[in-house]
Formats: C-alpha cells, structure tokens, sequence
C-alpha cells in the first residue's frame, strides 16, 4: 500500500500558510513535509534532494500565485524544468481566465481557488497524484470562454482532425480538460481504466507530450476541445 502523499506549501501569507499545515497535518491520507513563504528555498531543496539523493523531496508542491521575492508562475516553470514528475498545484485567489491559463502553460498540475472548502482541496489534490488535472468547473469554462473569444487559433496550432484524434480520444481529451482523474473519465465515458490509459498513451503521442499537465496545456492553448 502506498503511503500519505508527501506534501510541501510556497505561500507567503503566514495565516493561510499555518492554516494549510494544519489541514495536511490532519489528513491521513497526507504528509506535510515542507513548509516555505517563499519559492526560492524550495527550488533550493528539490536541486539538493536530486543532485544528493536522485529523488524528490515531495510528492505535490501547492503553490501561490502572488509572492513578492518570485511569483508561483515562474517558480511552477522552474520546479517542472528541475524535476517534471513533480506535481505543482496552484492555489489562489485569482480566478481570471488569463491567470489560470498562465499557470498551466507555465506546468501546473492543477489549479484550485483558495475560497474552496478544505475537503474540494484535499480532493483536488489528491486528483493530481491520480493523475487529474483539476480545473473547478468555473475555472475550465472561463478559460474555454477565453480561448474562444480570442478568435481563430495561434500561430502554429493545428485542428483538432489535423493531428488524428479519433472522436473517443477527443472526448477523454476534453475530460482532462475538465479537470477529471483517470478513474473519473472511465466512470464518465462508461469505458475501462485501462482504456483510458490505452486513448491517454495515444493522445499524448499524437500532441507530442509527456503528461497531463501538457496535455491540458496545448488542449487549451489551440483549442483542441
């Protein structure tokens, strides 16, 4: 049986920092490891832990957006350029379109808001390690609207028919998108886990990425659903 996931906060507002403790403290199904009000010791640490160990300190990083001495939007892109098996979920007061897809293009795992209840936190979270992306409903429709709005794709972007996605590959696509895990999108599509896999596999050759995280990113960025 696998253990608690390993978890570390970057949030430099020491009240909700605390507060956060607290609620990974009290989870079995979480460990708190690591506790920063700033990015750059933690990017310190996750160099160490690889360059003296070979591994990572952490399982899931949750990250801020606003910090002062870096923003969670470039520690996100050096965390994921150090050590892209590391999970970052964003958590933030920002819901705005433009923010949130920053975030995912710069490799967030998942993006969650910081007014939700502490179970849709732990929850997301937890998608993450399953291999979810998060998006709450609202924030994946107010990016969808944004891309849409901005009229035709960019520069570079091919069609959805372009790059061979079949119709089911489209749709387990769009779920991810959605923020669901590999187990939600089964149970939503009426499929198999391991048909899942089998369409993930397939549509991560055909974008010509390694993982959810990029998936999401170029789903969004050429409005691929």
């Amino acid at each position: 049986m696998p253990g608690p996931l390993r978890i570390a906060i970057v949030e430099d507002d020491n009240r909700y920092r605390t507060s956060l403790e607290q609620l990974f403290s009290y989870s079995v199904a979480f460990r708190l490891v690591a506790s920063y009000p700033s990015p750059p010791a933690a990017l310190a640490r996750v160099e160490q832990s690889l360059h003296d160990l070979g591994e990572l300190p952490w399982d899931v990083v949750v990250m801020d957006l606003e910090m002062p001495t870096m923003t969670g939007i470039e520690a996100t892109r050096r965390l994921k350029a150090l050590a892209p098996g590391l999970k970052v979920v964003v958590l933030t007061v920002f819901e705005e379109p433009a923010a949130i897809l920053e975030a995912v293009c710069a490799g967030a795992d998942g993006y969650l808001v910081k007014k939700a209840r502490a179970r849709e936190l732990l929850d997301g979270i937890q998608a993450v390690a399953d291999g979810g992306s998060p998006l709450t409903s609202n924030v994946a429709r107010k990016v969808l609207e944004l891309l849409r709005a901005l009229g035709p794709p960019i520069a570079g972007g091919q069609a959805v028919g372009r790059l061979d996605l079949t119709t089911r590959e489209q749709d387990v696509l769009r779920e991810l998108v959605n923020g669901l895990s590999y187990k939600q999108v089964a149970d939503q599509l009426g499929i198999s886990l391991g048909t899942v896999r089998s369409h993930i596999t397939a549509i991560y050759r055909k974008l010509q990425v390694h993982n959810v995280a990029e998936a999401v990113s170029r789903a969004l960025r050429q409005r691929l659903v």
